[in-house]
């Protein structure tokens, strides 16, 4: 599903399309009965009315609705399954980065993922992780290169979860998780937990049937934990691989508070090449400008708001489609109550 966005900066007027929209019932409100359940089950954890600038990589979001903190696999099974029972729309909120939250906030229940545990088993000539879907992704890249096993390499520094890597295929430097994933244990809305395959995922260039999902009008499937295959390699050889990658993301992206890369690459084409070759490094909308080191990345670096990104995104779409002819896709997500025209 395809929304056209529409927004006035100055005497210009944006539109740029995006499939990464989640619009979370925003005629809802968010009631007693529902918060009192809540505390039922999980007393104090459960806030209310927390601002999500706290904990977006972007430093940008205004207050949601019930803020509920998981700490393992089966914690956040009972949440979801809980929200759905309630028609309480929810979120799942990993590390923070590629998503935007609107300054409007977020109706509903944002489900802070802190489940972490990992193990792991022999299984022929590899090694199986299985990592819960809160466990941060460059964390795990480590202990796993700690342990001499190889294939998360590429994962170092790249931010995000475990699950959130399985929905949207992270990848850099050539891996991704579809190449690494055998299988994921994941909950389906009024049907419980079941195991996915990787064909079942359908993976493609940082997208899934998970990730296509996203900006529909259903209660979305949640990953609990994934399995990943890695191979025993000698440690200094992994950590010579990942210092190597450290240093080029260190090189090509800017540091600073930013929701990640902020569209896909285009077939045959780099969307910062794009940005960069519409005239945009540097570009600035009120407190949020684009990135000279990587045109790519839109760092808040002046107290920006959500609307300030946005406006930027629509800037350097539309700049690239006027340009160039393409019309390229958000990598990151839209979340909580934002306008948009049909």
């Amino acid at each position: 599903m395809r929304h056209a966005l529409r927004m006035t900066h100055g005497f210009m007027t944006h539109e740029v399309k995006t499939t990464s929209v989640i619009i979370m019932n925003m005629k809802s409100e968010t009631t007693v009965h529902q918060i009192t359940q809540f505390r039922d089950v999980f007393g104090d954890k459960l806030q209310v009315g927390v601002m999500m600038s706290r904990f977006t990589s972007a430093r940008v979001g205004g207050l949601a609705d019930m803020f509920l903190t998981v700490e393992s696999a089966l914690e956040l099974q009972t949440a979801v399954s809980l929200a759905y029972t309630l028609s309480v729309p929810y979120f799942i909120l990993g590390g923070g980065s590629n998503i935007l939250v609107s300054d409007a906030g977020v109706r509903g229940l944002i489900i802070m993922n802190k489940a972490k545990t990992v193990k792991y088993r022999h299984s022929g000539a590899h090694v199986v992780c299985t990592a819960e879907s809160g466990m941060n992704l460059s964390s795990l890249a480590r202990q796993c290169i700690a342990k001499g096993l190889g294939g998360l390499e590429w994962a170092i520094g790249v931010p995000g979860t475990v699950g959130g890597a399985v929905v949207g295929n992270s990848g850099a430097h050539g891996g991704d998780m579809n190449s690494n994933l055998l299988a994921a244990t994941i909950w389906e809305p009024g049907q419980g937990a079941r195991v996915y395959s990787n064909e079942e995922l359908q993976y493609a260039y940082r997208d899934s049937t998970l990730k296509r999902e996203q900006g529909q009008p259903v209660p979305r499937r949640v990953v609990l934990t994934a399995e990943l295959k890695l191979t025993p390699e000698p440690v200094e050889v992994l950590m010579a691989r990942a210092d190597g990658f450290t240093a080029k993301r260190k090189q090509t992206q800017p540091a600073g508070a930013s929701v990640g890369s902020m569209f896909k690459n285009p077939e045959n084409y780099y969307a910062g090449y794009l940005i960069e070759s519409a005239g945009l490094k540097g570009f600035r909308v009120g407190g949020a400008k684009i990135s000279e080191k990587h045109a790519n990345f839109f760092v808040n670096d002046e107290e920006a708001t959500a609307d300030d990104i946005r406006a930027l995104f629509a800037e350097a779409w539309n700049s690239v489609r006027e340009r160039f002819g393409i019309e390229m896709d958000l990598e990151v997500e839209l979340v909580g109550d934002w306008e948009f025209e049909e």
